[in-house]
């Protein structure tokens, strides 16, 4: 039975893991591995610490089909749809751009939902908190080497991770990478921005007419969302939760500052566009260091195979672009790379 490790429990990684169960005849030991405590990657859904019930989605808000998707992964959609993970945004977004075809949608559970079914249905051994640190070939398998632990062997590894943590991987793979490759991958660049979600107690108002609302005019905040709001989600027995997106000249300004530092300018910020909000009874500040895909890798689209036998491939939205459909695209090319090796 081939053993395969995902490191990287996002939206690349977990779909990789679901095509490769629905895909592969032959049995599979499937592990995915994530440094953080839960999985969503950028696509990440968190609760209030007083009610699991409230959650913001710090990540992606709300995912766009372009009428090109809708050609050629509408089966994606038509799942997530058919199960009620998705659903059509109907709440109004002030501000956003909608073009021609677009259709536009949220997940009702928060998006890091969709994760979570991709993973269920791949059967995978799920590890959470395993920063993996180095990567050597042995015996013609991979010996992976994290943190903590120790190190496990595999026929196949797959990193989705964002490309400078690839970069930073030692062992053997530091002189896997050819020249020409490591270029494209120096190449990659990701902006970088802060969200903040503000949870609030049973009964609270906030009086504005959106769910969402897009800042053009400040310095700092680019987004507010009323995630239940926008989520068309309404409890008298849940507070509501309101998410912030820094802009990227502000992500990029206060990356290295602490979170004591960055929270209280965008509090300051929040004050001038909704003055007179309550006070929230918990707060949870992201930094986002990669954010989203400003140049991705150019001559390796979807996927960077670095080495073939034992099989080690690169993808995630460094190979495309950060959306649903970038991650889909890298997802089905690291499956067409994988389908000769396994």
């Amino acid at each position: 039975m081939a053993r395969v490790l995902i490191v990287g429990a996002g939206l690349t990684g977990s779909l990789c893991a679901a095509l490769l169960r629905r895909e592969t005849t032959c049995p599979l030991h499937l592990a995915v591995w994530d440094k953080a405590g839960d999985s969503g990657g950028r696509m990440t859904t968190t609760s209030s610490p007083h009610d699991p019930q409230s959650t913001v989605d710090l990540g992606a808000q709300y995912i766009t089909r372009t009428p090109r998707s809708a050609q050629i992964h509408q089966s994606f959609y038509d799942e997530l749809l058919a199960h009620g993970i998705l659903k059509p945004l109907t709440s109004p977004i002030e501000g956003m751009v909608v073009k021609e075809g677009d259709s536009n949608f949220v997940a009702p559970q928060g998006v890091s939902s969709i994760i979570k079914h991709y993973l269920k249905e791949s059967g995978a051994d799920i590890c959470f908190r395993q920063c993996v640190t180095h990567i050597n070939l042995r015996n013609d398998k991979w010996e992976v080497f994290k943190e903590t632990g120790f190190p496990e062997q595999f026929d196949i590894v797959v990193l989705t991770m964002p490309v400078p943590q690839i970069l930073q991987l030692q062992g053997d793979i530091a002189n896997l990478i050819s020249e020409c490759q490591r270029q494209q991958l120096e190449s990659v660049s990701y902006s970088s921005r802060y969200a903040l979600g503000l949870f609030y107690e049973v009964g609270t108002k906030i009086d504005v007419p959106w769910a969402g609302q897009y800042i053009t005019s400040n310095p700092c905040i680019r987004f507010i969302s009323i995630d239940n709001k926008k989520r068309n989600i309404a409890s008298s027995e849940t507070g509501p939760s309101l998410v912030i997106h820094t802009t990227v000249p502000f992500g990029v300004t206060h990356l290295e500052h602490s979170s004591e530092e960055v929270q209280p300018l965008i509090f300051q910020e929040l004050e001038r566009i909704l003055p007179g909000l309550p006070q929230p009874v918990a707060t949870k500040l992201q930094k986002w260091r990669y954010s989203q895909v400003s140049n991705a890798a150019a001559n390796y689209p979807g996927q960077m195979t670095l080495h073939v036998k034992p099989f080690l491939v690169c993808g995630g939205d460094g190979f495309t672009q950060s959306n649903f459909d970038g991650c889909i695209t890298s997802a089905l090319c690291v499956l067409e790379a994988l389908k000769n090796h396994i």
